[in-house]
């Protein structure tokens, strides 16, 4: 936990390479634990689900996608706070960071047990709107609803994991991600094989590890806020700032979920083969993205930081550097990516045709990933520094050019694993294309270098 300012805000402190090249990884390699727990809960479920059958991992892909899209939405409750946290640090205001943060969990814990009401109440519709078939839909209702009563832990895990970041604490969540990924896989294997639960207890141990993880989380801040001597209880005005503030990224969030379910939907009209394909290939996508995004997390809190703080000089310095790690970070994982189907594919399913179309199409993802580095880099920076009208209309931007292609592919794209990556070399090419685009032209002005808390 926090338990002080651990970098100067000495101006002259942090603009060498090197020592900024330290803080970056100091705070992103921790990151990188809780960035990939929602993703390692989808891994370890598709592998234990996956042996069931291909129409329960089809299911899975659909559930599974209508939770990651309702978290994802939600990111803003992480995004949003790191930034308001680090400028309040930046700024040498620890009180006001943590309240801050706690209003962002309360926040937090008011929205998931909405969704989480929603989720159940919604599932048949929600997975009959993805296009599932009589065959896969009861296995995507059953894994949903099951897992609903988790979506308040996650929502809390954000908002918690926001605070820690601003706060320049990675660690913490690092720890509590780990804990949460193997009991995650634990409580799978014991409800689906060991009570017979099925598909169904996948979602019940993905939701119980979702829960504990909030637990954990919700102890340490409230115990750095008493240090603090900041508010701990509700406070109607804090939390309804801290929706005000995360609207902006929640619209660009919403683009980006929305090009995700677009993708989903496209899948599903190539086949069964290609849906269950593509379960896999978006759940290796979202690894290596999160992976790529703990950059981004450093990106956000050293910016806010340093804008907090008035320090231009060190907020350009972190966008060279991160830009830097995160394209050739990138690189690398792309080589690992586009040479791990052949033998990827056959931990999650023992369909020889579903083995064919993932090998093929992560080789279409791992030539994407350098485009997903810069991308979630400028994402980051541009986040921390407070840009989020920008980002929104940046994100809606580049659905609409994403839209008119995705639907060629669906209507033209053969069945299978020649459309499924098809299908990624449409997301890659055009959609993330125009995310670097976009972002890159913002950052190469200064616009979006505003200073203070």
């Amino acid at each position: 936990m926090w338990t002080g300012d651990r970098l100067s805000n000495d101006p002259r402190r942090g603009h060498g390479a090197r020592e900024l090249d330290v803080r970056i990884l100091a705070l992103a390699v921790p990151a990188l634990g809780a960035l990939v727990a929602e993703p390692l809960f989808v891994l370890a479920d598709s592998a234990i689900v996956g042996h069931l059958g291909t129409a329960e991992l089809a299911g899975l892909s659909l559930a599974s996608t209508v939770l990651l899209t309702l978290v994802g939405l939600c990111v803003f409750l992480a995004y949003a706070t790191t930034a308001a946290v680090a400028r309040r640090i930046g700024a040498g205001d620890a009180r006001g960071a943590l309240t801050l943060g706690v209003d962002g969990m309360w926040l937090a814990a008011g929205l998931g047990v909405a969704l989480a009401a929603a989720c159940w109440a919604g599932a048949p519709w929600a997975v009959g709107a993805l296009g599932a078939s009589a065959e896969v839909a009861p296995h995507a209702v059953a894994y949903l609803r099951w897992s609903a009563p988790g979506l308040p832990g996650m929502l809390v895990v954000l908002a918690s994991t926001g605070a820690l970041r601003g706060l320049q604490d990675t660690r913490t969540p690092l720890w509590v991600a780990a804990g949460g990924a193997v009991a995650n896989a634990a409580l799978n294997v014991a409800l689906v094989y060991g009570a017979g639960m099925g598909i169904a207890g996948s979602g019940l141990g993905t939701a119980l590890a979702q829960l504990g993880m909030a637990a954990v989380l919700t102890t340490v801040v409230l115990r750095g806020a008493r240090r603090a001597g900041a508010a701990v209880r509700p406070a109607v005005g804090g939390i309804w700032a801290n929706a005000r503030a995360g609207a902006p990224l929640l619209i660009r969030t919403l683009s980006l979920r929305l090009a995700i379910l677009l993708t989903v939907f496209v899948a599903a009209g190539l086949g069964e083969v290609a849906l269950a394909g593509h379960q896999v290939v978006a759940s290796v996508w979202g690894l290596t993205a999160f992976a790529l995004d703990a950059l981004a997390i450093a990106a956000q809190a050293l910016v806010g930081r340093a804008l907090g703080a008035a320090d231009v000089a060190q907020a350009r310095a972190v966008l060279r550097r991160t830009l830097t790690w995160g394209t050739g970070a990138g690189v690398v994982l792309g080589v690992v990516v586009a040479a791990s189907g052949w033998w990827l594919a056959p931990l999650f399913t023992a369909d020889p045709e579903v083995r064919t179309a993932v090998t093929w199409a992560l080789v279409v993802v791992g030539a994407a990933m350098p485009i997903a580095g810069w991308v979630f880099v400028l994402d980051g920076i541009l986040i921390g520094a407070g840009d989020g009208r920008y980002l929104a209309a940046a994100g809606m931007l580049t659905l609409v050019a994403y839209v008119p292609v995705a639907l060629a592919v669906r209507a033209f794209a053969p069945d299978g694993g020649g459309g499924l990556a098809l299908l990624w070399a449409a997301f890659a090419g055009v959609f993330m294309l125009a995310r670097a685009l976009t972002t890159g032209l913002r950052a190469r002005g200064t616009t979006w270098m505003v200073t203070g808390a």
